[in-house]
């Protein structure tokens, strides 16, 4: 079972990409800000891997593709 999988249909927009990454991120800096550096860390390499699944390897795929696995 994979923790993001950026086959899925879901994640075809960029807008939800971004929306996800955004959200992640500012809750880690939100995490710092209220002291919580544990949580901090730990929602904030959830968003550094989301930022690497969704933008670094990520493959768009048309709607009538076949699945590449």
């Amino acid at each position: 079972m994979k923790l993001l999988d950026r086959n899925d249909p879901f994640f075809a927009p960029l807008w939800r990409r971004v929306v996800i990454v955004a959200v992640t991120l500012a809750w880690s800096v939100f995490e710092f800000v209220a002291g919580s550096p544990f949580w901090g860390i730990l929602v904030g390499a959830i968003g550094i891997y989301c930022v690497y699944q969704l933008f670094v390897v990520f493959e768009p795929r048309e709607p009538g593709d076949s699945d590449p696995s």
